[in-house]
């Protein structure tokens, strides 16, 4: 051993004895010791508990009692509890956010506030293509959940989903964003974006808050894989993203519907190989499908058409098209550079208007 690592551990020896020599010989520090490790250790405490962010979200997770009326048969209505679920208050007014399938289908909603209130909603809109659906309440004054529509969900954030499991009361599981963009395989709209968590999402979770560590909303608990497919898994669920939740609540709310723009085409992003073939340099979508009458045939647009450009614009893929004809308005027209027939040509489109089926 070097004779400067024996001086190193000698001086650190001599300093380890004269502080406790000190704490022996001067009692009155006792105290000061403990309360400062107290304190510290309060610190560390404070800063992995995330009540802060609950008690500024959960107060505005409402649970949703779905329940419908039959006739029994000496002719008397009989209510019977048909779904279970939770919802956003969004507006202190009254407006609600759920999910559409919690609601569908009933006869009478009751919602229950946090403040154990109980009040009876009504429907002022519902969006199956985004299982959105949007509430109201007579009430005044209620707690809204906050949003910052300006802060991004991004994979690795932790998140807390807010809700009524099997109508235990409200509960608060926690996770972190799995993956964001989830669509394939589980909404044949093409219309979804899902954020995907391993925060726990059961029966009566639906409609409920996805909140971010600050406590602010990030997603609609919308469902489990379990519920989605015949898988039998753990650790995966799925929340509408606040983003898409607020434009289709905001249309909701002023139209009593969401409009979107329609073409009447299916299609699919053209494979590498076909691409390179017919000289594509961009992403072609091939046209696999065209509804009869619809404004694409109209246009003259078939199956096997590839589709290059949407008023000049280029698309990395066929959801983002879909997203880009939905959201022009009906009745606009739009041209569309296709190849037909080994030939770039231009079709001109007047878009129609997305039927809403439910």
């Amino acid at each position: 051993m070097s004779k400067i690592l024996i001086a190193t551990l000698k001086a650190i020896g001599a300093g380890l004895l004269i502080g406790c020599l000190i704490v022996v010989l001067v009692p009155s520090l006792r105290p000061s010791i403990n309360l400062n490790l107290n304190s510290w250790l309060l610190n560390q405490s404070s800063q992995i508990s995330f009540s802060q962010a609950i008690r500024r979200a959960a107060p505005a997770v409402v649970n949703i009692y779905s329940i419908t009326q039959h006739l029994s048969p000496l002719n008397q209505i009989e209510q019977r509890a048909k779904g279970l679920g939770s919802g956003v208050i969004i507006s202190p007014n009254g407006f609600i956010l759920t999910n559409y399938h919690v609601i569908r289908g009933a006869d009478i909603i009751r919602v229950g506030i946090q403040n154990g209130t109980i009040k009876t909603a009504s429907v002022v809109g519902v969006d199956p293509l985004t299982d959105l659906a949007v509430l109201h309440i007579d009430a005044q004054g209620l707690p809204v959940i906050p949003i910052d529509l300006a802060r991004a969900t991004e994979v690795g954030d932790l998140v807390l989903a807010i809700g009524n499991p099997y109508n235990l009361g409200q509960t608060i599981t926690q996770g972190i964003v799995s993956a964001t963009g989830r669509n394939a395989g589980l909404s044949s709209s093409g219309f979804l974006d899902l954020i995907q968590t391993d925060a726990a999402i059961n029966d009566g979770n639906s409609g409920g808050a996805l909140i971010n560590s600050l406590g602010e909303l990030v997603g609609i608990n919308a469902a489990n894989y379990n519920s989605l497919t015949d898988v039998q898994t753990s650790g995966i669920s799925f929340a509408i993203p606040i983003r898409l939740a607020d434009t289709v609540m905001k249309q909701i709310i002023s139209e009593g519907r969401v409009i979107r723009g329609y073409l009447g085409i299916n299609g699919e992003a053209v494979e590498p190989v076909i691409a390179q073939s017919l000289n594509i340099s961009g992403i072609g979508i091939l046209v696999t499908g065209v509804q009869a009458d619809g404004p694409a045939a109209k246009a003259g647009v078939i199956k096997g058409d590839i589709m290059l450009k949407i008023n000049e614009h280029e698309f990395n893929s066929a959801r983002a098209a879909l997203h880009y004809i939905a959201e022009t308005k009906p009745g606009s027209e739009m041209i569309l550079t296709v190849v037909h027939d080994n030939e770039v040509v231009e079709r001109t489109v007047i878009v129609g208007e997305l039927p809403l089926s439910r």
